[in-house]
């Protein structure tokens, strides 16, 4: 009998002294070899510069390379599934953007899910759109397009990066608060369709701001206004949407996420190390240049937020009807 209480006990200690070794181990030793951050989009683009932003922070913080891998092809998708079927251990991670979000509303088949496998770290970044129109366009304010929309239903045409765009779902939100009805005219990129609207083919786009607010002070493009809830730290002169069509805000954004099953150790530490790469000058100050903001969520902040954006596109996209070509 003593025998067994004496196992019982050694077994007792050894279990609760075992645990938090366990526990310390997954997330101190990590990492222990270079981490694949994965960017579903070619080199070059806003999602790719902010992801090699943030993971040369994190590196040079954690001591060990943060690898950014370009993996291009169906808008993310091929780069979503690379991180769903990788090793759940930390060493393959995603960095998205908006178009994660969309990609559920557009898509009737797809073989993840966007909200159920894969864990949140953080949300690092958010920056709102520009609406653009041509000079010849009788509008200044937001107030005298959306009157003009009302005058000439489905008259105005509106480009975008194509069908299914971040672009196009965020002038559909646009005209069903507004109570308008404007046509879409999808291009194969952003760069054809802001080419197209300075020659006066089509009269409005909503732009990235490094994309379309050089040609609004240039002359060749007329700004209107922000998408943001409220308006930008970078351009206050420029007015928000919202306060000509209440409830509307649209921004592009960029967060990192990991398999699902994901130690919760190792999601708490990547989550630390973002929240301190974004509070540092230098990315701070780089990101209000260009009219954004430099963030840190808690993983559980990401999470809803991503669940909030699934849910609202997939609303527009069911109310304006749009499907895939």
């Amino acid at each position: 009998m003593k025998y067994r209480n004496y196992l019982f006990l050694l077994s007792f200690l050894f279990f609760t002294w075992a645990q938090p070794v366990h526990a310390q181990g997954v997330a101190g030793g990590y990492p222990a070899r270079p981490v694949r951050v994965i960017v579903g989009f070619a080199p070059g683009g806003a999602t790719d510069l902010v992801a090699r932003q943030f993971a040369q922070k994190v590196g040079e913080s954690l001591g060990r390379p943060f690898v950014v891998e370009n993996r291009p092809g169906g808008g993310g998708v091929v780069a979503n599934m690379l991180v769903k079927n990788a090793a759940a251990d930390g060493y393959t991670l995603l960095a998205v953007s908006g178009t994660f979000s969309i990609t559920p509303a557009i898509s009737k088949s797809l073989a993840y899910d966007a909200l159920k496998d894969f864990a949140p770290i953080s949300l690092v970044n958010q920056a709102p759109f520009v609406v653009v129109v041509h000079p010849s366009l009788p509008a200044r304010t937001i107030g005298e397009l959306v009157a003009l929309a009302r005058a000439q239903p489905g008259k105005l045409d509106y480009g975008s990066a194509g069908q299914g765009s971040n672009v196009q779902l965020a002038v559909e939100l646009f005209n069903t608060l507004a109570g308008v009805k404007m046509t879409h005219v999808p291009y194969k990129g952003t760069g054809q369709a802001l080419i197209d609207l300075m020659a006066g083919q089509v009269q409005l786009t909503i732009a990235n701001i490094l994309s379309g607010l050089p040609y609004a002070k240039a002359g060749k493009l007329r700004a209107l206004a922000v998408t943001s809830e409220k308006r930008a730290k970078a351009m206050p002169e420029l007015p928000a949407v919202s306060e000509t069509v209440p409830g509307y805000a649209v921004a592009s954004w960029n967060g990192w996420l990991a398999h699902a099953a994901t130690p919760p150790e190792i999601i708490a530490k990547l989550n630390a190390e973002l929240v301190k790469a974004a509070r540092a000058p230098d990315i701070s100050e780089r990101m209000t240049a260009t009219g954004g903001e430099a963030l840190g969520s808690t993983p559980e902040e990401f999470g809803r937020h991503l669940a909030t954006e699934v849910s609202r596109w997939r609303k527009v996209v069911q109310q304006a009807n749009i499907r895939l070509n």
